[in-house]
């Protein structure tokens, strides 16, 4: 990137030019900045490299949703029921695993497609898995409005079990992240933190593109982090609320790659700064279905 100088009829003005090499072609992108160069230049050129990211990425993003789409309506029913149930015990997998779940792959899949549950393995963990299962597909059906209470309900759904103590309760006493800089809010500030995420959810529904919201959602509800436990769980199934209500492929955010997860999430929150996390789930997403671009 380069500011760039222009001379017409005898008056100077700048222009941020922004070059990408794609292949053998060099495309530029240019952005007025006026008759002098502004004193934030370096938050106008940031702000510009994003909106060109994000220009790019969303349509490399909607073509994954067209491509994914086409091919998922000719597949026979059976096929479609097959690979729900595949990414379903999966998503359950990772997002159990990831907050300290002791069921391999293997034994949440004989769990939950077989009904055959692991011997020596807390009957605690084995319970979230089947309630996080049934509760995920109760989400891909739900049809209304995201509200506070219907949140309420689902964490209600997963831990009344075994948590019945914090199952559907907004925390009232402090909390916080092991091995994280973050110290998510006091109880004092939860209630109005959800009215006002809440009011940005059904402001914003319809206006950001799906995949900059349901990342929004993501980073915005787990760092309110309302529940005493099951925040991130909470946070991944809402996610995967709004991308299946836009129609949009679901997303699972792998096991293996949870240190990248947690440390954009760390980063956003300590900085304040949404485009860091924003950037990690697009980047995310769009690996996960390159085979449709």
């Amino acid at each position: 990137m380069r500011i760039k100088k222009k001379l017409l009829k005898g008056k100077t003005y700048y222009y941020l030019e922004h070059s990408v090499r794609e292949g053998k072609k060099v495309q530029k992108k240019e952005k007025y900045l006026g008759k002098k160069i502004p004193s934030d230049i370096e938050k106008i050129k940031k702000d510009f490299v994003d909106e060109l990211y994000k220009e790019k990425w969303y349509v490399n993003v909607d073509k994954i949703k067209k491509n994914f789409s086409k091919e998922h309506r000719v597949l026979p029913k059976s096929i479609k029921e097959k690979q729900l149930q595949n990414f379903t015990t999966r998503f359950t997998y990772n997002t159990q695993r990831i907050e300290g779940s002791t069921l391999n792959r293997r034994e949440t899949t004989e769990l939950l497609e077989k009904g055959i549950a692991p011997k020596s393995k807390p009957m605690r963990d084995v319970q979230e898995a089947e309630a996080h299962r049934d509760l995920f597909y109760k989400v891909l059906k739900f049809k209304k409005a995201l509200t506070q209470q219907v949140v309420l309900d689902w964490h209600w759904n997963l831990f009344n079990k075994t948590k019945p103590d914090i199952a559907g309760k907004i925390r009232k006493y402090q909390v916080g992240i092991s091995g994280s800089k973050f110290i998510p809010p006091s109880p004092v500030e939860i209630y109005p933190m959800l009215t006002e995420f809440f009011q940005w959810y059904k402001k914003n529904q319809d206006i950001l593109h799906p995949i900059e919201l349901a990342a929004l959602v993501h980073l915005k509800l787990v760092t309110i982090h309302p529940f005493g436990d099951g925040n991130g769980r909470i946070t991944r199934l809402v996610t995967n609320f709004v991308l299946n209500i836009k129609k949009y492929p679901l997303f699972d955010i792998p096991y293996e790659k949870r240190n990248s997860y947690y440390n954009a999430l760390e980063r956003s929150q300590v900085t304040k700064d949404d485009k860091i996390f924003l950037q990690w789930f697009v980047k995310r997403y769009i690996k996960e279905y390159t085979p449709y671009l």
